[in-house]
């Protein structure tokens, strides 16, 4: 009698994964907006069940933490399996947490390939004759590609451990499943780390000055320039980046006005291939008229620096098993630019993987939202970088531009958002975030 019990609850387990999990149909999704979608799946039983292949339809939708992200964000998919094919076929309640359900989201449009997902081994108990539970499998994929990104609901598997351990794959039956969300990807702009620096400050009309930099494009036709202001001055010269993106020359400065030198890629200047500018005054040599004297002091150009107000954040806890925005401050920056020159500032940041036991965060799931205050008297004003995702391309936190006389002193901080996957491994996971002022 108990064995025939035994058979009886084994073959109502395995005959409930098959059906739970069987699906099939087409709904469309309007772009952009996470929608159910039916459709039809193929599911084949665990062979010791006895059950034959089985053909429905599933209700599915797809989420995402990110529907706009940037190129080498990592955007977190999230597969529901809302309404199963069927109820409990019998009488015999199944006990909870039995079943590990694990999936694919099929990637399309812009980016294409598979998202793997994976859910917990939890369920709730199904009673006698009682409907599924919906279950929930979650992934992460990193945005390759700029444009739109379709994702719909691919093949999946229950695994189950009750009695033995026992699989039931479910396949779509015409591929891909109508798409059930879409993300709208941006390119990332890359941050401008090219940097020059001058032989000297000052000299005469005609002087040449000497021009180094670095971080160029390797091979590239560098221009020379002076500025007056933010105006260029008729003074050029040209040079070829190295292999390294080092490059080397020197510039002929006639204007008198002249405040700075510049270096740039291109037909003309830009803060996205250029660098500087570097501060430079052409000397005043005008005779002094007979019975006047020339009276001269000097205003000792300064430094640009910055100072943190520590160097460890602790973000906010996050519980396992719903994840979410991990949060904290950025300690605070002080930018004190004592040059004097028309050259303004970025203060740009990047982030590494955050590791922990066994597991990572991505880069990509660190945002920030940055803000900037500027001490009164300063000639520049600070702007505050856009908020958004840092990653480990780099994101500016502030920044102020060039012009005629630039400089003064800045306090900079930023609120920090840590988009932790729901199901991450418990423990204590760390990243680095490096700050570069240029």
């Amino acid at each position: 009698m108990a064995t025939t019990f035994r058979r009886r609850r084994w073959a109502s387990l395995l005959g409930v994964t098959a059906l739970a999990v069987a699906t099939g149909g087409a709904l469309a999704c309007p772009a952009g907006a996470s929608t159910n979608v039916d459709f039809a799946t193929h599911c084949i039983p665990p062979a010791v069940a006895g059950i034959p292949p089985i053909d429905g339809t599933t209700t599915a939708a797809i989420t995402v933490d990110n529907t706009a992200p940037k190129v080498g964000d990592t955007v977190t998919v999230t597969y529901t399996v809302v309404k199963p094919a069927a109820s409990n076929p019998t009488a015999i309640a199944l006990p909870a947490d039995i079943m590990t359900p694990t999936g694919k989201v099929t990637l399309g449009g812009a980016q294409t390939g598979s998202v793997t997902v994976a859910g917990p081994k939890k369920n709730d108990p199904v009673p006698g004759n009682g409907a599924f539970p919906s279950f929930s499998m979650t992934g992460t994929f990193t945005v390759t590609t700029p444009g739109a990104i379709t994702l719909s609901p691919g093949d999946y598997n229950i695994h189950t451990s009750y009695i033995l351990e026992l699989d039931t794959p479910c396949t779509v039956t015409n591929p891909p499943a109508p798409v059930s969300e879409t993300v709208t990807a941006t390119a990332t702009t890359p941050v401008n780390t090219r940097a020059i620096s001058l032989g000297s400050a000052s000299g005469n009309a005609g002087d040449s000055v000497t021009v180094t930099g670095s971080n160029f494009t390797p091979g590239a036709t560098v221009t020379l320039a002076g500025r007056s202001g933010t105006a260029q001055t008729a003074d050029t010269a040209t040079v070829t980046a190295g292999s390294s993106g080092t490059i080397s020359g020197s510039l002929v400065v006639n204007d008198k006005t002249t405040t700075g030198v510049v270096a740039y890629e291109g037909s003309a200047w830009s803060t996205d291939l250029g660098a500087g500018p570097a501060a430079y005054v052409v000397n005043d040599t005008t005779p002094v008229p007979p019975g006047s004297q020339k009276l001269t002091t000097t205003v000792k150009a300064g430094t640009l620096s910055m100072a943190q107000a520590g160097d460890a954040v602790g973000l906010s806890a996050v519980d396992f098993g719903k994840g979410g925005a991990s949060t904290g401050a950025l300690n605070t920056v002080t930018v004190q630019d004592f040059r004097g020159g028309p050259a303004g500032w970025s203060l740009t940041g990047k982030v590494t993987d955050f590791t922990g036991p066994g597991a990572k965060i991505d880069a990509g799931a660190l945002s920030w939202t940055p803000a900037c205050v500027t001490k009164a008297g300063s000639p520049s004003t600070c702007a505050a970088g856009s908020a958004g995702t840092v990653g480990s391309s780099g994101a500016t936190l502030a920044s102020t531009p060039d012009g005629t006389l630039t400089g003064g002193q800045f306090t900079v901080d930023a609120g920090l958002s840590l988009n932790v996957p729901a199901f991450t491994p418990p423990g204590s996971y760390s990243g680095v975030l490096t700050l570069t002022l240029t």
